[in-house]
């Protein structure tokens, strides 16, 4: 299996003691999901404070599937595209997931999340 880190991160997936299982280093290539933000002009949080909403757009950078390969991303884009997909991963940094060093700084997940069809076994 080809698996292919799109995101601009080095992807350690770690044992609870530290044990590096797999290490995928970025590939150079950045899977990334557009930003579309919209000024809501003044509200009553503070009057030089401004307040937009964001919504996702068009997922860009992110191959065609191919035979035998996963492409790792992040969340926003496994999210955005996974519906369509059944060939997506990304690290798990919830609280379950993350590990983290002593300054709390996320150096490796425990498990990877599946983004894509509902069941993705035969």
């Amino acid at each position: 299996m080809n698996i292919i880190n799109l995101t601009p991160h080095a992807i350690n997936v770690v044992k609870d003691d530290g044990t590096i299982i797999a290490s995928f280093p970025p590939s150079g290539a950045v899977a990334r999901v557009d930003t579309i933000t919209d000024d809501l002009g003044p509200l009553n949080v503070h009057p030089d404070i401004p307040v937009v909403v964001q919504s996702f757009g068009a997922v860009k950078g992110l191959p065609d599937p191919q035979p035998d390969t996963i492409y790792l991303v992040s969340m926003v884009v496994g999210q955005a595209a996974g519906q369509d997909r059944d060939d997506l991963l990304g690290p798990d940094t919830s609280p379950a997931g993350a590990v983290r060093d002593a300054d709390g700084r996320i150096i490796g997940t425990r498990r990877l999340v599946y983004y894509g069809r509902v069941n993705p076994r035969p």
